[in-house]
């Protein structure tokens, strides 16, 4: 253990040295980042679970989807901290990416050419739901239950942050976040494969809501959330799992 660990720390210690003097000015360069601060987090937590013996060796060894847990997490913090971010002096939005609608990062949260810092916000949102297949292959090789449920909650939190996220201009005002009490609900969801497979699903359906055509992400959103859904309907008993939100709502109103 103590190798791994040492591994680990001796390289997140060098990367985040190296970032104390560079910026994340290309797409690289931000998953380089996220690599060192994140990915290498489930680097050694994947190796230690194989070294343990509570998952198979291969957990240790397949490497790119424990990298892709990690950069899933920190791409959503970094998505949805740019205000406090850019007003504290610092931004980690890849300049490959802001600068295409902003003239500084002041300019990107500013009211000032909102529409141009909500393209900037969906294409960030792009970029960290790309990770979605790498998270769902990865839970799909944990048996050990507690280790489930180690990993599986904050890839729940973040699909569901990153769904906040996604074309809400308030991410460009201020901190967003899941209310409390849905955040207990998804503690207390992520124990099997199955159930964090329709806590995907769910919110996948609420991007799919969200996704106005006039976006010009719309394809590219349209693209990834279907191919996840139809990824988890043809892995879930029973498939696609069936929303009674509206019914629910009927219900409500009819005994209100």
């Amino acid at each position: 253990y103590q190798v791994v660990i040492a591994d680990i720390t001796k390289r997140m210690g060098a990367g985040m040295a190296k970032y104390t003097r560079a910026r994340v000015d290309t797409l690289e360069d931000y998953n380089e980042y996220c690599h060192y601060v994140a990915g290498l987090v489930g680097h050694g937590l994947s190796r230690l679970f194989a070294e343990s013996r509570l998952e198979d060796k291969a957990v240790g060894e397949k490497l790119e989807l424990a990298n892709s847990m990690g950069l899933f997490l920190q791409k959503t913090n970094i998505t949805r901290d740019i205000n406090e971010d850019v007003l504290d002096g610092r931004c980690f939005w890849p300049k490959a990416i802001w600068t295409k609608y902003a003239a500084s990062e002041e300019e990107l949260i500013s009211k000032r050419g909102r529409d141009k810092g909500i393209e900037a916000l969906n294409e960030m949102c792009v970029n960290a739901l790309e990770h979605i297949p790498d998270v769902m292959e990865y839970l799909n090789q944990i048996h050990e239950p507690s280790v489930f449920k180690f990993c599986a909650i904050p890839q729940a939190m973040a699909i569901a942050t990153i769904s906040l996220c996604y074309n809400n201009s308030n991410v460009l005002d201020g901190n967003v976040k899941i209310r409390k009490g849905e955040a207990l609900k998804l503690i207390s969801q992520s124990s099997t494969l199955d159930s964090v497979k329709r806590i995907f699903y769910r919110y996948l359906v609420q991007l799919e809501k969200k996704n106005d055509p006039s976006n010009p992400f719309y394809a590219q959103v349209h693209k990834i959330v279907d191919k996840a859904k139809k990824d988890i309907a043809n892995t879930l008993p029973g498939g696609a799992p069936v929303d009674f939100s509206k019914e629910y709502a009927i219900i409500a109103l009819f005994f209100a």
